[in-house]
C-alpha cells in the first residue's frame, strides 16, 4: 500500500508539472520516468528513515516522494532548456 502511495505521488507530480506550460513540446516520457524513479527512491529512503514503508501508507513518505518527484521533473525540464539554448 505504501508503494502505491509513492507511485500516486509521482503521478501527481507529473500531472502538476504538465499544468505549467513549457516552451517546447515533448519530453513527457522523460519527465514521467524521472518522476517515477525519484518517487521510488524517495520512498525507499523514507522506509530506511522509518517513516512509511512498503506496506503502510504514511503522509510523510507521500510528501517526501512528491517533493522528490517534483524536483526530478524540474531538473528534467531544466536540462531540456539548457540543451535547447546551447
Amino acid at each position: 500500500m505504501g508503494a502505491a502511495v509513492w507511485l500516486g505521488s509521482a503521478l501527481s507530480a507529473f500531472f502538476l508539472a504538465r499544468i505549467i506550460p513549457f516552451g517546447g513540446r515533448g519530453g513527457r516520457l522523460a519527465e514521467l520516468i524521472a518522476a517515477l524513479a525519484a518517487a521510488i527512491a524517495c520512498g525507499v529512503t523514507a522506509t530506511a528513515l522509518d517513516f512509511g514503508g512498503w506496506r503502510e501508507p504514511d503522509w510523510r513518505a507521500a510528501a517526501f516522494a512528491l517533493a522528490g518527484a517534483l524536483a526530478a521533473a524540474g531538473l528534467c525540464r531544466a536540462a531540456r532548456l539548457l540543451r535547447a539554448g546551447a
